[in-house]
């Protein structure tokens, strides 16, 4: 039996842990994925550096899960507050660890760039975890909206590294170990995609055989890793179809998922602190991450 009012509680903690961790606390200093420059780059700024945002959570209380999480933003732009730093801060909550990613965007990069710096991320954290206090095996990705595509693409385009390359991140699997996908993009269907995403992501004039390619509900397979999704009914941006395709062809598949709908809410909710039912929904998502082990701590991470 759920126990509804211990939930609420822990509801209530978790949204003002996140608030008052956004008002005081600055944001880690970006770290680079590259060095001294990303694989095609073009000039040298922030938008040509990939990199992320170490948050790691207190010792005593990490899991020894990590998550790399993929703002949203139509590849256009990067929405780091509420689906960058607020969601690490709400995993760190949780005991796990937390990696924000600054991918590079359209119109400026285009596929394969983006995935790209997906890859690195996850082979990078992956390569130096037991340095994060992380178990190698409980890396999973978070993705919102177009970051969502970025996240799903990872986990259904993914290889098990190059044993012989000379950079020993390259060596390990990006295979992530779960995924996290909130009103994500995912098709390329005209009737449900989001086209303003392809477009940044593609260009104007996508080849077809692409863009069936990175229709991701299309490329699922028994590897897929198992995935929580979160979608809104009343979602206009991006229709809830592209989660409910991406279920079904999971369970299709045979691997493990759990949707959940919610009838109200706009695009881009993030973790909807102020809406008295949306605000429901990460609840739910830790009950998900309950259920899979990864609040369980790893052995000898504490």
């Amino acid at each position: 039996m759920i126990d509804f009012g211990r939930s609420v509680l822990l509801l209530a903690f978790l949204t003002v842990s996140v608030t008052a961790f956004s008002q005081q606390t600055p944001d880690p200093e970006w770290t680079l994925l590259w060095q001294p420059a990303a694989p095609g780059a073009q000039g040298d700024g922030d938008v040509d550096q990939p990199a992320v945002r170490i948050y790691l959570p207190p010792q005593g209380k990490a899991v020894g899960a990590a998550v790399i999480v993929c703002p949203g933003g139509g590849y256009g732009h990067l929405a780091l507050d509420h689906e960058g730093s607020q969601i690490a801060v709400w995993l760190n909550s949780l005991g796990i660890a937390a990696f924000v990613l600054r991918y590079r965007l359209g119109p400026k990069y285009h596929h394969p760039i983006e995935l790209g710096d997906a890859q690195r991320a996850l082979r990078y954290v992956r390569s130096k975890a037991l340095g994060f206090g992380v178990s190698p095996n409980r890396i999973g990705i978070w993705g919102f909206s177009a970051g969502g595509h970025l996240a799903s693409t990872a986990g259904t385009h993914f290889d098990s590294g190059n044993a012989g390359a000379a950079d020993p991140i390259d060596r390990v699997s990006w295979r992530p170990d779960f995924m996290i996908l909130a009103y994500p993009v995912i098709t390329s269907l005209p009737e449900f995609s989001h086209k303003g995403s392809f477009k940044n992501l593609l260009g104007a004039e996508p080849d077809p055989k692409l863009m069936e390619n990175l229709s991701n509900e299309r490329q699922i397979t028994a590897q897929t890793p198992p995935t929580f999704l979160f979608h809104t009914n009343e979602d206009t941006g991006v229709p809830a179809e592209n989660s409910v395709m991406f279920y079904l062809a999971l369970r299709k598949a045979g691997v493990p998922a759990e949707l959940h709908i919610f009838e109200r809410g706009r695009h881009g909710v993030g973790l909807a602190p102020s809406d008295p039912v949306l605000s429901a929904w990460p609840a739910r998502l830790a009950d998900w991450l309950k259920v899979r082990g990864l609040l369980t701590p790893a052995p000898s991470v504490n």
